[in-house]
């Protein structure tokens, strides 16, 4: 009676309700280590932006510093 489609159904479902649930810890796993490496890149962006204004803002002040240099370079060679 033991070889009968009917008798092995259940255990069937058992094993593959076992699978299941070692898909959905393995899954979590993977979704946890996608969180991690999602923050990773948000933290890298937003260092890659801070490091951009910074340049852009040091080099803004270069610039206005060469130009009131020029200025006062203009002013001095009309003077003359």
């Amino acid at each position: 009676m033991a070889d009968e489609p009917v008798d092995m159904i259940m255990p069937m479902l058992r094993e593959m309700r076992g699978e299941m649930r070692e898909m959905r810890g393995e899954m979590q796993g993977m979704k946890q280590q996608l969180d991690k490496l999602e923050s990773g890149q948000k933290t890298i962006r937003q260092a890659l932006t801070a490091d951009t204004m910074m340049s852009k803002f040091v080099t803004g002040d270069f610039e206005e510093r060469i130009f009131e240099l020029e200025r006062k370079v203009d002013a001095l060679t009309k003077g003359k």
